[in-house]
């Protein structure tokens, strides 16, 4: 069965740090790349990372880079958002998403499996 599930968010003050967590039960990591999105209220879905299953190269939305580091463990298949000097406008539901694609990409559209999301919430 192929599943994405997100932990790790939560109550983060200012400047702080957070770890996310995608685990992608019936995906292969190695063939399949990952993506981070995240959606605030009354605002679109944005991405911000994403993984790519053939070279593990790697990408960052602009207000995201120097601050946000994404990997994967493809032993354990659990592809991780480590995000450090967080914002107050961080705050969002953070999702994970894959698709059978060796270049990942951050458009919503192309991503046929999501997981549930997590809250991250940074208070101004």
């Amino acid at each position: 069965q192929l599943q994405l599930v997100e932990s790790g968010g939560g109550l983060v003050q200012p400047g702080g740090s957070l770890r996310l967590s995608c685990a992608a039960s019936g995906f292969t990591l190695d063939y399949d790349s990952i993506a981070w999105f995240r959606q605030a209220p009354g605002k679109e879905r944005e991405g911000v990372s994403c993984i790519s299953s053939g070279d593990g190269s790697t990408k960052y939305a602009d207000s995201v880079k120097g601050r946000f580091t994404i990997s994967s463990d493809n032993a354990k298949n659990i592809v991780y958002l480590q995000m450090n000097s967080l914002k107050p406008e961080d705050t969002a539901v953070y999702y994970c998403a894959a698709e059978p694609t060796s270049v990942c990409y951050m458009d919503a559209l192309g991503y046929d499996y999501w997981g549930q999301g997590t809250q991250v919430t940074v208070p101004s």
